[in-house]
């Protein structure tokens, strides 16, 4: 969706790395884990991590994450999934609800901000 939008999946400023909302899309270009937060947070998480590895970073540069889902209440499906990847990071991290998605299978969206040493 990059060159359709007009946007970059991750933009590099000196050592600052900001990722853009990231979707659960798959190399296919379908979706990924349907009515599933944590599958898709874990796709969303690979694209994101990807992105920053292509901007010559890593997780471990990580210093925020912002999760955005449709429904709040199923944040910890999501948390898992972050869990899994920053137990040993603890960037700051927010939560938020939002009321959709482009895409309306889309039940969350990750972005990142990394700083390189």
């Amino acid at each position: 969706m990059e060159p359709r939008i007009g946007m970059s999946r991750a933009v590099r400023k000196g050592s600052y790395i900001a990722v853009a909302g990231t979707a659960p899309i798959g190399a296919d270009g379908g979706n990924v884990g349907k009515d599933d937060v944590y599958a898709q947070t874990v796709r969303c998480l690979d694209i994101a991590e990807a992105a920053l590895e292509a901007a010559g970073s890593s997780l471990q540069d990580v210093v925020r994450t912002r999760m955005m889902l449709t429904d709040i209440t199923r944040w910890e499906e999501a948390a898992r999934a972050h869990g899994e990847r920053f137990a040993e990071i603890r960037p700051a991290c927010t939560f938020v609800e939002v009321s959709r998605f482009i895409d309306p299978e889309w039940l969350v969206e990750v972005e990142i901000d990394a700083v390189l040493d």
